[in-house]
């Protein structure tokens, strides 16, 4: 069986980018968590702050390496595998792809070192200035990255002569209609992503009777950030979607599993797309909801995939799919977030063993939502590379062959199993250690004892409930 490249070759830059976006997505919010943590430690000298900061930012620097390292390698996979689109796009790719380097990169990799190894070495007000510059920085590379990405999405500002793009209007490029959206709603993720998994990890902290003062204060910040956030998201997805819809149709019909253009469409909760029929084998929906959603009128007219030709038409399984686990995750977040503030009564939200459960699973929820909303983004653009003006199949490098693209493609898998790994076992780590390795001499009495048992629950009144905190019945999860 003759290997294709072109399959191959998407195959390995889905895995590729994929394994990527998880770390920055991550980042981004870690690194705002961590300036608001130096800002109140510089404001109350309270050691706490100074204790979550130091935490935090040793899980940022783990992360951010392994984001790093699996970055660089999606640059070098434009020459190999897709050269024909690196020579088209040099023009404007070019140039945006190296400014995100001068400007973001190099400053978060500056300012990193200082709040690293800065704390005792350098004044206060100069290690929080570093914790807001690495944090900048990280806001600067994801503008750049969304903007290049964007443009592939909705391309404006440039036009193609003999297979080359040209720019006409560098701020309607980088400015592109859905550039703006996007860059909100990964923003948005961003800071969902790092709000779970601070609570999730406070969360787990709690559970084991660790740092509880300091655990508590954490998980209590992030669920106020959520509360906001995650409804946020869902509105502002509503805007996107409506962008998408205006710029993308048979990206939105394929997301609504809509075949025909129609009126009264049903928001379709399940079905099983057959792609080769062009139809529904089974479906389950509300009748006319997403003609509403998308056109604010309940028999607003929605794009069907059949309105372009089959060989333009992306993979409506995957696109279908991965958009409902997305909305899905999204909703569970609201929920817990909600949660979260009807427990605040009685202190409840740090004390409740099924809550705190919940939120440790939840840790990992922002991360399926991320990638299957990137899988919508990026499989719905097919088979446009640039929608509309370059397929991925003229994009490929002419000379690529399918063995070399396998070869390639199994190496990466390696590597970045190593890494990941690598990575994670550190990690893992770092976590097990936790809070209690700052000032460990000064906070040796705080460290509860091996093996974990209710005994070693230190009391603890909360003032505003009147509760003996520490004395109900500790939960061991699975001998941590």
């Amino acid at each position: 069986m003759e290997l294709d490249p072109l399959i191959l070759s998407r195959i390995q830059f889905a895995f590729v980018v994929s394994f990527h976006a998880i770390f920055p997505v991550f980042t981004i919010g870690l690194a705002s968590y961590i300036a608001v943590l130096e800002g109140l430690a510089f404001k109350t000298e309270n050691p706490l702050w100074v204790k979550l900061s130091a935490f935090w930012t040793k899980v940022f620097a783990v992360v951010f390496g392994m984001g790093v390292v699996s970055g660089i390698v999606m640059s070098f996979q434009f020459g190999t595998n897709w050269s024909n689109f690196a020579q088209a796009s040099a023009n404007f790719l070019g140039p945006i792809l190296s400014y995100e380097v001068v400007t973001a990169f190099f400053l978060e990799a500056a300012f990193l070192g200082v709040l690293l190894f800065g704390r005792d070495k350098v004044p206060a007000g100069v290690h929080l200035f570093a914790a807001i510059m690495v944090a900048t920085g990280t806001f600067i590379s994801s503008f750049w990255i969304l903007s290049a990405n964007s443009w592939m999405q909705t391309p404006a500002g440039t036009e193609l002569r003999d297979g080359v793009f040209y720019v006409t209007s560098w701020s309607e490029a980088i400015f592109n209609p859905s550039f703006p959206y996007r860059f909100a709603h990964m923003a948005l993720a961003s800071f969902l992503t790092g709000g779970f998994v601070v609570a999730g990890v406070s969360a787990w902290y709690l559970l084991r009777g660790r740092e509880v003062e300091a655990n508590k204060k954490a998980l209590s910040m992030c669920l106020w950030l959520l509360l906001f956030i995650a409804p946020a998201q869902a509105v502002l997805g509503d805007f996107h979607g409506l962008n998408t819809l205006e710029h993308q149709p048979t990206k939105v019909a394929a997301m609504e599993g809509n075949w025909e253009t129609s009126r009264n469409v049903p928001l379709l909760l399940f079905a099983i797309p057959d792609q080769e029929n062009q139809r529904n084998l089974f479906e389950i929906g509300i009748p006319s909801l997403a003609s509403f959603i998308l056109t604010h009128e309940w028999d607003g007219e929605v794009p069907g995939v059949s309105a372009v030709p089959v060989d333009e038409q992306p993979p409506v399984a995957i696109v279908f799919w991965s958009f409902r686990i997305m909305v899905g995750i999204g909703l569970l977040m609201i929920a817990f977030a909600v949660t979260g503030l009807v427990l605040r009564a009685g202190g409840r939200y740090w004390r409740t063993n099924w809550f705190l459960q919940g939120m440790r699973f939840m840790s990992i929820a922002p991360f399926f939502a991320v990638l299957t909303g990137w899988f919508v983004t990026e499989v719905g653009r097919a088979p446009w590379l640039v929608y509309g003006q370059m397929t991925q199949a003229q994009a490929l490098t002419p000379s690529l062959t399918g063995g070399m693209a396998l070869f390639t493609l199994i190496g990466y898998i390696v590597v970045y199993a190593l890494v990941f790994s690598a990575g994670v076992y550190y990690l893992m780590r770092v976590l097990y250690v936790g809070l209690e390795d700052h000032d460990e001499d000064e906070h040796e009495a705080e460290r509860p004892k091996r093996p974990f048992s209710a005994a070693h629950v230190p009391f603890e009144i909360d003032h505003d409930s009147g509760d003996t905190v520490g004395t109900a019945k500790p939960v061991n999860q699975g001998g941590h």
